[in-house]
């Protein structure tokens, strides 16, 4: 087979230099168009889309003891597929099977098939398109782009950084210590990169592959073999990626099973005995803090990397584009209906109003904008269904149903604005879905302190700010690094707070109970493997 390495090597360099840089990259274009991915490929994903539903996925070779798979579109539509399944004990047989062989393929070979992988699936994103939008709920333009080229750019991020982790030192330095008069003590240094072991990636429900693929790709390229578990709602978009990985792996002369897919539907999860089984050294996850909690309870055999429940909080100073902040926080309040880990759910308001472009704004006024630029933004009910999707999860419906009598409704429906008390219980933790809460604060400083402070207890993984005053700005600033969130100033147009972007923005910082994990900075990436020394004496000059 080609060299995979050298076939990908410029697109592995310039990734390399957008992560140092931070600058905008990405080889993976994000539009659905036929002039990029060919005239034909939406209608091709179309055709591969609908010729896996109600059939079995095929993965040769792949362990398998029975089928499964219950998997309903949030769009209305059963996908009626199976998968093959295999308990723990199977899965990680074959996972430590296929470990050495994985470990001594060395760096070039293991990071050009993750190359090769992350391009095949590009080729594939309109299928990975519709496998994400009905599994998800997402409309079809952002699981196109979440579930295709944003994830490829994540996971080629993750590559990127585990390329320049383990090329950073020298493999083999021959080691002279001067002696005086003596000989000098001349030693041959050589080291050997040793993987951490069988990583575990646990899929979630609304991001399968973007949540998924950094771990999936770091824990790869550094020579660990991969359990893939989706979430049992969220299989597809995640077994498309293992079928594609498993077969240039083969074809790269790796083995197939560094790589498994680990099926399992409710009332027989298979997640926790993965998890706790001596073997496996990693696991990535996306999900609830009480999982969370779980996993650093029974898994310390391993290390563990995760995105968990936060609040993310909006404080509303002042404005010098009134209109262009309401909008800007309307299409971040709706998208997705709030079903990302990014969406903003608390906004402060000082209770006396702020200053604005437009005069001073009253609480309810500052209110009031905000749900009519909501309903502006989705007075057309196709525009309305592109951006807000559908829910993807009954317990989400349910949970805003029992928010919605916690406090005075501001805009009903999608999303739910309510207006609640500083100190309302159900504004102090994550109340995941389409609701957010309008919150009076003594001035502006002092929404500032309750939403780092939240942040800080809780968890937040985005904060955002809207003010005039450039002293009050730098000492928010301070106050969310110190809770280790990640601060927008000011966003109107086209670039909202629930956006990350790969080789630029660290998503989490793995500095508040939101995360212990950054996707994907060093050390997301370096602990995936150890450095072991082997020496000996020079030989003599013949």
């Amino acid at each position: 087979m080609t060299d995979l390495f050298a076939r990908h090597r410029r697109m592995l360099e310039d990734a390399v230099q957008a992560l140092h840089a931070r600058r905008f990259w990405t080889p993976f274009p994000e539009v659905p168009s036929g002039k990029i991915y060919g005239e034909t490929a939406k209608l091709d994903g179309d055709a591969a889309y609908a010729a896996l539903l109600g059939r079995g996925f095929v993965l040769p070779g792949h362990p398998e003891q029975r089928r499964l798979g219950t998997e309903v579109s949030p769009w209305g539509e059963a996908l009626r597929i199976t998968y093959p399944a295999a308990d723990a004990p199977a899965l990680i047989a074959a996972a430590q099977g296929a470990a050495d062989a994985l470990a001594s393929a060395g760096v070039e070979t293991r990071v050009g098939a993750c190359l090769e992988i992350l391009v095949r699936l590009n080729r594939i994103s309109f299928l990975l398109g519709h496998a994400t939008m009905h599994t998800t709920g997402q409309a079809f333009a952002m699981a196109f782009q979440a579930g295709g080229p944003h994830a490829q750019d994540r996971g080629l991020e993750a590559v990127a950084v585990a390329w320049a982790e383990m090329t950073r030192y020298a493999d083999a330095a021959r080691w002279e210590k001067p002696q005086g008069k003596a000989a000098a003590l001349v030693i041959d240094k050589h080291w050997t990169l040793v993987p951490a072991g069988i990583s575990l990636a646990i899929g979630c429900n609304t991001f399968p592959t973007w949540n998924s693929y950094p771990g999936i790709f770091a824990s790869l390229a550094t020579g660990n073999p991969v359990i893939v578990k989706p979430h049992p709602a969220a299989i597809l978009p995640l077994a498309l990626t293992v079928q594609v990985a498993r077969g240039v792996l083969a074809e790269a002369g790796l083995p197939a099973d560094a790589i498994l897919l680990a099926v399992d539907e409710p009332g027989a999860e298979i997640t926790k005995p993965l998890a706790s089984d001596p073997a496996v050294r990693l696991i990535d996850y996306t999900g609830s803090s009480a999982f969370g909690a779980w996993l650093r309870e029974n898994a310390r055999q391993a290390q563990i990397f995760t995105e968990e429940t936060g609040v993310n909080s909006v404080v509303i100073a002042a404005a010098d584009d009134f209109d262009g902040m309401c909008a800007n926080l309307a299409f971040s309040l709706s998208l997705y209906s709030g079903q990302m880990c990014t969406s903003p759910q608390n906004l402060y308001v000082p209770a006396q109003g702020i200053d604005t472009d437009q005069g001073h704004k009253s609480f309810d006024q500052v209110a009031a904008g905000l749900a009519q630029a909501i309903d502006t933004l989705l007075a057309d009910p196709k525009q309305a269904a592109g951006i807000c999707g559908a829910i993807a999860n009954p317990a989400t419906r349910d949970r805003v149903a029992r928010a919605r009598d916690q406090g005075r409704v501001v805009r009903d429906g999608t999303p739910l604005l309510l207006a609640v008390e500083a100190d309302a219980p159900v504004a102090q933790d994550e109340c995941f879905g389409p609701v957010a809460f309008l919150i009076p604060c003594a001035d502006a400083d002092d929404g500032i302190a309750r939403a780092a402070d939240l942040a800080a207890a809780r968890g937040a993984i985005t904060a955002a700010l809207y003010d005039t005053d450039d002293a009050r700005i730098r000492r928010a600033v301070a106050a969310f690094a110190r809770a280790g969130v990640n601060l927008s100033v000011n966003l109107t147009g086209n670039i909202f707070v629930n956006q990350s972007a790969a080789f630029s923005d660290f998503h989490v910082t793995g500095a508040n109970p939101a995360g212990n994990a950054s996707l994907t900075d060093t050390a997301f990436v370096a602990t995936r493997f150890r450095r072991v020394m082997w020496r000996r004496p020079a030989a003599a000059p013949a």
